[in-house]
């Protein structure tokens, strides 16, 4: 199975392009140094090397493990060491550690390789490690069908194709930059413009000098570009701008709404199942909520009991999804497979949802961390930190449930503001949302701790107290 496509534009990484038969060429020499090889893991900085060499093993039919370039040693030594990658694919300079696989310097090879074998659909393409939150990092097999499927869903929903100038400067070692920022531009055939970093004036460059027609940015890359009007109003002349990775906060929503002239395209997905969810080019957008399924995905939602949940819009459950798109399972964890499947078959994604009648879903948060149960009540964190982000003089926010010995879990709002203080917010809150839903106590910090793809790392929340 091709996922590159047969034909397409050029690519632009950092300020360095290169033709499509040139990176194909390029690719195919990387295909040549690796093919047979287990695995291959690539020190996926925002380069030329790394889509090359990502292309390669595309090409070659290795598996592909995106090491992050900022990631700690031991991180780093687990991923290497867990994925067993025999080969290391880096940009020259790059030194391997005393124990990692051998270097191969991308730039050195030559940029005029040529054929490649097909390889099969279920194959693995990728094994992409979950940021371990809870734990070491998994690593998630996604085959080269899953990945496929989910593009071409994608590019349906959001009618990418050829003509669009794909502009984003997202991290290269995650689904949202790498498959669907990377891989999906080389399948549809657009021609991609990626930034380095995601910086408001570079997008804004990229409207104005390279055609740029489709952004991708994760909400702290919207939030910014909402906060300058002219870097915002520079995307009016953009055709779709997507948010994902995480919720995109509603007064964002409707600030760069305001600017730029679009209403922002909501997505939903995760490491194991690619994008499942999402708001389409053609249709409604609703500010707070991801979409409804894309072709092929089934979601439903469950109780803590194992009882369905109803589609009111109103209850929350846990969102389980069936798709082609799923992952194979986690490297090396069976027992973590098994426990992620309920007895049905259905993957849980410990996501929790609300969906409508109408079967638009709305994300609340993660089980673990985003449900809270407070006085016998089942509450939504999302819901909470837009309602202290409809505040003026609020920036960021973030709620969790702490520990309560009469209420079980009380809600905790860490808000980053500027002349409020913390009676006015709860006041604020209580007179939007259901008394019960207030915040009991909120903490006024000077910024949030969050991870690459810019979501709140809401373990990290209570550090800031100590």
């Amino acid at each position: 199975m091709d996922l590159l496509g047969e034909s397409g534009g050029p690519v632009r990484v950092a300020g360095r392009d290169l033709a499509r038969d040139e990176l194909l060429g390029w690719a195919s020499a990387v295909a040549a140094e690796i093919r047979g090889a287990g695995a291959v893991a690539v020190h996926a900085t925002a380069t030329l090397e790394t889509v090359a060499a990502v292309a390669g093993g595309v090409l070659a039919g290795v598996p592909v493990v995106p090491v992050p370039p900022d990631s700690g040693p031991a991180e780093r030594a687990h991923i290497l060491g867990d994925s067993g990658a025999s080969l290391l694919l880096a940009a020259g300079g790059v030194e391997p550690a005393d124990g990692e696989p051998p270097l191969i310097p991308v730039d050195a090879l030559p940029r005029n390789g040529s054929g490649h074998a097909p390889v099969n659909a279920a194959a693995t393409a990728m094994i992409l490690y979950t940021s371990g939150t809870t734990g070491a990092p998994k690593g998630v097999l996604i085959s080269r069908g899953a990945i496929a499927a989910g593009l071409d869903a994608l590019a349906e929903a959001w009618e990418w194709t050829p003509d669009d100038v794909l502009v984003h400067g997202l991290p290269l070692f995650h689904v949202h930059g790498l498959v669907l920022g990377v891989l999906g531009a080389l399948r549809v055939g657009s021609p991609l413009v990626h930034t380095g970093r995601p910086r408001p004036e570079a997008y804004a460059a990229a409207a104005q000098d390279d055609g740029g027609s489709l952004f991708f940015g994760v909400p702290t890359v919207w939030s910014r570009t909402a906060a300058e009007p002219s870097t915002a109003r520079a995307l009016r002349t953009a055709r779709l701008l997507v948010s994902g990775s995480a919720p995109l906060p509603v007064p964002v929503f409707e600030r760069l709404t305001e600017l730029t002239g679009h209403r922002p395209v909501e997505r939903y997905g995760m490491t194991e199942t690619l994008i499942t969810v999402s708001a389409r080019a053609g249709g409604d957008r609703r500010p707070g909520y991801v979409g409804t399924p894309l072709p092929g995905v089934e979601t439903r939602l469950m109780g803590e009991d194992g009882a369905p949940v109803p589609h009111d819009g109103e209850t929350p459950g846990e969102l389980h999804v069936r798709a082609p798109l799923l992952f194979k399972g986690y490297l090396n964890r069976p027992e973590a497979t098994a426990e992620s499947f309920a007895a049905d078959g259905w993957f849980r994604t410990g996501d929790i949802a609300a969906v409508g009648p109408d079967g638009w879903h709305r994300i609340v948060g993660r089980a673990s961390t985003d449900l809270i149960k407070s006085g016998g009540y089942r509450i939504g964190a999302g819901e909470i930190e837009n309602a202290l982000l409809a505040h003026p003089d609020v920036r960021e926010a973030a709620v969790v449930g702490t520990p309560h010995d009469d209420l079980g879990e009380q809600v905790t709002a860490f808000v980053v503001a500027d002349g409020v203080g913390e009676k006015q917010l709860v006041d604020f809150v209580a007179g939007r949302l259901s008394v019960h839903k207030r915040p009991r106590v909120v903490h006024l910090v000077g910024s949030l701790p969050r991870n690459a793809m810019g979501k709140v790392v809401k373990t990290r929340l209570t550090d800031l107290t100590r």
